[in-house]
């Protein structure tokens, strides 16, 4: 704060408007606009800790912005790749996150050319059985399959030292009575 008060106060009413969109009561779906400017802001208080060893990519597709998504989707699985995928790594890294349009759904991708991870291990967290300390992946799981079916889970795709791609798919349109208010789905 001392070298830089400008930069702080910048990176102080980043933290604010973050915390402010991860406590908000609207409700269990917003829409991927949304969701990907919270995503900005994490990633800017993250490129505050790390400097150039974060590089993020980015590479969304216009048309679907304005696609619902479960509230809070994707940021953990972006947090899970800079704490779990490159935190730890001397270097630069790169977290890519990608939404496209795939006919009648969107796909969000996230990416990192981190450690990656043993995939039963993965699994295990899905599934619920692994012992962790992260509860990101296993959360947004079980929040997707709640809503959309088994069919839109996490697709993670990792090895020992390769990095992680997950990525899931949410229907373009979805009927009323899913985003009509059901907060059951928000915090499950």
């Amino acid at each position: 704060m001392r070298t830089d008060p400008a930069r702080a106060r910048d990176l102080l009413l980043e933290f604010a408007d973050f915390t402010r969109y991860a406590l908000r009561k609207g409700g269990a779906f917003t829409t991927l606009a949304d969701e990907l400017r919270n995503v900005e802001r994490y990633l800017v208080l993250e490129q505050a800790r790390f400097g150039e060893r974060l590089q993020v990519s980015l590479l969304i597709a216009p048309e679907v912005l304005s696609v619902t998504v479960p509230y809070l989707a994707i940021q953990p699985l972006v947090e899970n790749a800079v704490r779990h995928g490159i935190a730890n790594l001397e270097g630069a890294h790169t977290v890519s996150i990608t939404a496209a349009d795939r006919g009648a759904e969107a796909e969000i991708v996230v990416e990192d050319d981190g450690v990656g991870a043993d995939p039963a291990h993965i699994q295990a967290v899905l599934d619920g059985t692994a012992e962790t300390d992260s509860h990101g992946l296993g959360n947004v799981d079980a929040r997707l399959r709640t809503i959309y079916g088994d069919e839109r889970g996490l697709v993670v795709e990792t090895a020992p030292g390769a990095g992680m791609r997950v990525s899931f798919r949410v229907p373009k349109f979805l009927p009323a009575a899913i985003t009509a208010g059901d907060n059951r789905l928000a915090g499950s």
